[in-house]
C-alpha cells in the first residue's frame, strides 16, 4: 500500500474556528468549509422588518388619528394617507347596501344566502330555538351592531329549528359565514370565542381572519383596541372568576 494512501488522524480542536490550520484542512478537502455565519442574514432581515414598519406606519389609522400626527410627520407623507383613507371610506360607503339584520324564511334561504354570497359574505345566525338561550341573545345584539356598521356584508338571521329540523338546542347559537355559494367558517356556540364574554371585536376578528372584514378596516381599529384593552384588565383583575358570574 503506496504510504500516502494511510489515514491519518488530523488534530482538529474546533472545525469552525478561523485558524491557519483550518484553512489548510479544509483546503485539502480534510474538513468542510464553514458555513456561513447567519448573523448578516438576521441583521439584513431586521433592518428590512424595520424599514417596513417606519413606511407602513400610518397603516390603519382614521382621519382624527392622522391629523393628531401633524406636528410629527411630513406633510405631504399625511397628504397621500388622508386622501388613501378618503378613498377608502368612499369605496367603503358606495358598497354599504345591507346596513340591517334580515330575517330568513326557509323558502328563500338559497336565494339569499347562498346566491347572494356571490355579490358580498353572507353572514348567518342560527339562534335558539327556544328563545331561552343565553348565547344566542349575546350574538342577536352583536348581529345588529355589526350590521349597521358594515353595510358590505350581508347578516341574516334565523331560528334553528326553522332552518334545519330537530337541530339540536345544544348547537345554537351557530353562525355560517358563506361566499361565493360556500360556508367557508363555521362556529358552534361561542366556546371557540371568549363564551358569555364574547364581544363585537371578537367576532369582528372572525371576519376579518375569514375575509369578510380587511385588516385594518377603520371601522374596527377603535373597537378592537378598546375591547383588547378591556379584557387585558380584566384577565389582570379577575383572572380567577366565574365565568358566567354576570349572568348569575
Amino acid at each position: 500500500m503506496d504510504p500516502t494512501d494511510i489515514p491519518v488522524n488530523v488534530p482538529i480542536d474546533d472545525p469552525n474556528a478561523d485558524t491557519e490550520w483550518n484553512d489548510i484542512l479544509r483546503k485539502h478537502g480534510i474538513i468542510p468549509e464553514k458555513p456561513p455565519s447567519p448573523t448578516p442574514l438576521i441583521e439584513e432581515a431586521l433592518e428590512e422588518a424595520r424599514r417596513l414598519a417606519h413606511e407602513n406606519r400610518l397603516e390603519g389609522k382614521d382621519l382624527d388619528e392622522l391629523a393628531e400626527l401633524e406636528d410629527e410627520e411630513d406633510e405631504d407623507f399625511l397628504e397621500q394617507y388622508r386622501r388613501k383613507r378618503l378613498e377608502e371610506l368612499s369605496t367603503i360607503n358606495a358598497a354599504s347596501v345591507f346596513n340591517q339584520v334580515y330575517h330568513l324564511q326557509k323558502p328563500d334561504y338559497s336565494k339569499d344566502v347562498t346566491d347572494a354570497s356571490h355579490k358580498a359574505y353572507v353572514c348567518v345566525l342560527l339562534t335558539s330555538s327556544q328563545g331561552t338561550n343565553v348565547e344566542s341573545r349575546i350574538l342577536i345584539e352583536i348581529w345588529r351592531e355589526l350590521a349597521q356598521r358594515y353595510g358590505d356584508v350581508k347578516f341574516c338571521q334565523m331560528r334553528a329549528d326553522l332552518c334545519i329540523e330537530h337541530y339540536p338546542e345544544k348547537n345554537t347559537p351557530t353562525v355560517l359565514i358563506y361566499k361565493d355559494g360556500d360556508i367557508r367558517r363555521q362556529l358552534v356556540t361561542l366556546r371557540e370565542l371568549e363564551g358569555r364574554r364574547t364581544k363585537t371585536a371578537d367576532v369582528e376578528q372572525v371576519l376579518v381572519k375569514v375575509g369578510a372584514i380587511r385588516h385594518g378596516d377603520p371601522r374596527a381599529k377603535r373597537e378592537v383596541d378598546a375591547t383588547e384593552h378591556t379584557d387585558s384588565k380584566i384577565r389582570r383583575g379577575q383572572s380567577g372568576a366565574d365565568e358566567d358570574s354576570d349572568w348569575d
